[in-house]
């Protein structure tokens, strides 16, 4: 059984930093695209970064370059998501996701974790 499970969420002041992990069972995650997704309050679901299997491909929303980065570990079958610079409009739930490639639609979900940017 596919599944991803991720940690890491919690509370942070503006400017700290969090690391989200995603960690895959059922399924040998380094042959998937990774993606990291977020949903904040009364908003959309948005794409944060993804990192794919094929050729280790690296892409980040704009609005996070140059303070997430993506990295996976597939001795522990994990992906992270380390986030610096943190800023209150970050907050949202954060949601990794599992594909054969990165995209907008993953066919597979962690059920997510929440993160908080507040004073």
């Amino acid at each position: 059984q596919v599944q991803l499970v991720e940690s890491g969420g919690g509370l942070v002041q503006p400017g700290g930093s969090l690391r989200l992990s995603c960690a895959a069972s059922g399924f040998p995650l380094n042959y998937y695209a990774i993606g990291w997704f977020r949903q904040a309050p009364g908003k959309e679901r948005e794409g944060v970064s993804c990192i794919s299997a094929s050729d280790g491909s690296i892409y980040y929303a704009d609005s996070v370059k140059g303070r997430f980065t993506i990295s996976r570990d597939n001795a522990k079958n994990t992906v992270y998501l380390q986030m610096n610079s943190l800023k209150p409009e970050d907050t949202a739930v954060y949601y990794c996701a599992a594909d054969w490639s990165c995209g907008t639609h993953p066919s597979y979900w962690g059920k997510g974790t929440l993160v908080t940017v507040s004073s």
